[in-house]
């Protein structure tokens, strides 16, 4: 290979690693959005699962034969500014508190969190002499973690039956 021929082939190398280092760059926007996409799926299904549960809760606040005052949306345990724990359903009463985890899909590794999530309401002033119960909310949780739930104590709240509300003041005929 001559001279000529190795610095046109090493120009020509230099040229392609340019093309694909762009194209490498679409592609990575390209994923960055759907990335983004797929977490607003995500995020939306979890919101709206959220919803379902509190405001069922929010009509009966009951948990079994357990009667709470009231319910708590999105509490965050704080020290100062950092938080501590977040917990997406409180249930409380003046002796009890009801820690709900709202999952989409509840898997059995949404279990394990549970301890970490009833020791931290523990160290809570306002908790302190409280009985503390736990437990998952899903819109779809398999056999295996409701067995698995109450071989621990915890308790699962699924959806079931007629669910909806309709809202029709004002209503006009079309």
């Amino acid at each position: 290979m001559t001279d000529q021929e190795l610095k046109d082939l090493v120009a020509n190398l230099a040229i392609s690693q340019a093309k694909t280092d762009a194209q490498m760059a679409r592609t990575d926007a390209r994923l960055d959005k759907i990335a983004k996409m797929v977490g607003g799926i995500s995020n939306n299904q979890g919101d709206i699962t959220e919803e379902y549960f509190i405001n069922s809760l929010k009509e009966k606040l009951r948990l079994g034969d357990i009667k709470f005052d009231f319910l708590v949306e999105n509490f965050k345990a704080k020290k100062g500014k950092k938080i501590l724990a977040e917990y997406d359903i409180l249930l409380v009463n003046g002796k009890s508190v009801a820690i709900i985890e709202v999952k989409y899909k509840v898997h059995p590794k949404d279990l394990e969190k549970l301890p970490a999530k009833i020791e931290s309401i523990r160290n809570l002033p306002q908790y302190d002499n409280y009985e503390v119960y736990a437990g998952l909310a899903g819109f779809f949780v398999p056999d295996k973690v409701i067995e698995q739930a109450q071989e621990q104590g915890y308790f699962i709240l699924q959806r079931k039956g007629d669910v909806v509300v309709t809202h029709i003041e004002n209503l006009k005929s079309a």
